[in-house]
């Protein structure tokens, strides 16, 4: 389960960074219009993190090692943000803004992470060691 919640989580932590690096004023636009977002889009938006993040935990509530523990962060994380537009959607929009520098930082952050679960998802293919 480890390596199948690894292929999913890493490839769409990859192509976010790189989609905030490629399209940089987009996201910032978008980052920055959050305080006027629907309360019904900020609700499902919310809602799909959370159950994307508990389906995660449900099936991967595993601490034994380093990819076992990469992937049960990938669900907490998840989890959190959703629980947060959820149960307290105006607190959660003041948080400081992801623009600029600290956009390229999310990016290297989603880059390496991301990368991380590629490597523990699909490496055992390449190697034969699955």
């Amino acid at each position: 389960m480890t390596e199948l919640i690894a292929k999913i989580g890493g490839l769409y932590l990859v192509v976010t960074g790189i989609g905030f690096l490629v399209s940089k004023p987009f996201y910032e636009r978008m980052v920055m219009g959050n305080a006027n977002a629907d309360p019904v889009l900020l609700n499902l938006s919310g809602a799909a993190h959370f159950i994307v993040g508990m389906v995660i935990l449900v099936n991967h509530f595993r601490w034994s090692n380093a990819p076992e523990i990469a992937v049960s962060l990938l669900g907490v994380a998840a989890v959190g943000k959703g629980a947060s537009l959820i149960a307290i959607p105006e607190m959660t929009l003041q948080t400081p803004k992801t623009v600029g520098r600290t956009l390229l930082f999310s990016a290297a952050g989603f880059l390496i992470f991301g990368l991380y679960l590629c490597f523990v998802g699909y490496a055992p293919l390449v190697t034969g060691t699955s």
